[in-house]
């Protein structure tokens, strides 16, 4: 709900969020404390909050800690009611030292920011809580099946000689010739235990690999669905476009132009001047993980996409290297900082938000301070 005008019956809530509770706060546009009250987080705890809220009035906006872990439940509830919703950050140390922590100042502390501007952010998108599901699923089983390899690796090395000879030339640790042996038709105990844990191990690395592709294609069945485009892009895999669908499904309203998702995703060049020297360095900010799936694609495109290496020709002619290439000072845009890519690798990802059934939404806006007729 958008207002534009603050009267003496609009509140403005806060809510700060727990695993088993919230606690909810209203104040009135002035700042002043109208009441709080703590529920559970239960679709009837979240339906008795938003009544609280309503019971003191027309709620302008909420402000909720954490929209995106434990406040997801309450902050789609409110969002189903036609409420606006807004990203409160965490107070900061001195704030906390200076006036205490409790659940029920929380609460008033997140209300508060949002009428004085402090919340500005549009709560996070929950369109993308299944997207992100499958792809921590995914990324867990990954780490799951390198931790095997290197178990059976390792463990070859220590087993005794027939066993290690016959097994140390196997291509894949899930090969069948391991995974499929028989431990019991050996007589010696310690061959035979050793196998035994190196089959359950390979076993363990085979379904791993199984489980891995059944999750790699329901998220070419999302990604077709929510951003066919990308799966096209040279050098855009399942993986790398999904985690760039989850930052930018997670942060629709910042995303107006390509320098800000270049700023979102941590690639945008940071002014290191000083005196004489003009100069940028790389950002160490933003979502690294998306940083992370930018910079496999380019690292991808580097090795066979001929646009992106003649940009790594033409760099290297001018004496920089890897690293600085998109640190350079001459760089006309943020978006030119993709790790090495050409500008199009972020304009393609940027574009994503703007794709048919993905979640839109418009800039944020907070509620503005009471007009002079109401002091």
């Amino acid at each position: 709900m958008t207002v534009t005008a603050l009267d003496p019956g609009t509140v403005i809530g806060g809510i700060d969020t727990h695993a088993d509770t919230i606690h909810v706060a209203a104040i009135d546009p002035w700042g002043r404390e109208l009441g709080d009250r703590e529920f559970p987080t239960t679709p009837k705890g979240y339906r008795q909050a938003l009544a609280f809220l309503a019971g003191h009035g027309d709620v302008a906006g909420i402000g909720i800690e954490g929209t995106s872990s434990y406040g997801l439940g309450i902050a789609r509830a409110a969002v189903e009611t036609g409420l606006e919703v807004f990203e409160v950050v965490r107070p900061e140390r001195a704030v906390r030292r200076r006036e205490g922590k409790s659940d029920p100042l929380d609460a008033y502390q997140a209300a508060r920011a949002v009428l004085s501007g402090r919340a500005s952010g549009a709560a996070k998108s929950a369109e993308v809580t299944a997207l992100r599901a499958l792809h921590n699923a995914r990324r867990s089983a990954v780490k799951a099946r390198q931790a095997a390899q290197v178990q059976i690796r390792q463990q070859l090395v220590t087993s005794p000689p027939e066993v290690r000879e016959r097994y140390r030339s196997l291509t894949r640790p899930s090969d069948q010739a391991l995974a499929g042996c028989r431990p019991g038709v050996h007589a010696d105990p310690e061959e035979r235990l050793v196998l035994t844990a190196l089959k359950s191990i390979a076993q363990r690395h085979r379904n791993l690999t199984e489980e891995i592709n059944r999750l790699d294609a329901e998220l070419t069945a999302m990604i077709e669905q929510a951003a066919p485009h990308l799966l096209h892009l040279h050098g855009v895999g399942s993986t790398t476009a999904a985690q760039l669908l989850i930052t930018v499904g997670g942060n629709p309203d910042r995303l107006r132009s390509e320098a800000s998702f270049a700023a979102l995703c941590g690639t945008a060049p940071v002014p290191a001047s000083s005196g004489k020297t003009t100069r940028h360095r790389l950002s160490r900010g933003g979502d690294r993980r998306a940083n992370n799936a930018l910079h496999t694609i380019a690292l991808a495109r580097m090795r066979n996409h001929p646009p992106t290496k003649a940009f790594v020709h033409r760099q290297r002619e001018r004496g920089r290297s890897t690293p600085r290439y998109c640190a350079s000072s001459s760089a006309p845009s943020p978006a030119r900082c993709s790790n090495s890519s050409p500008d199009h690798i972020t304009t393609s990802a940027c574009t994503t938000s703007a794709q048919p059934g993905w979640p839109r939404t418009s800039p944020s806006k907070r509620p503005p301070p009471p007009s002079d007729s109401h002091r």
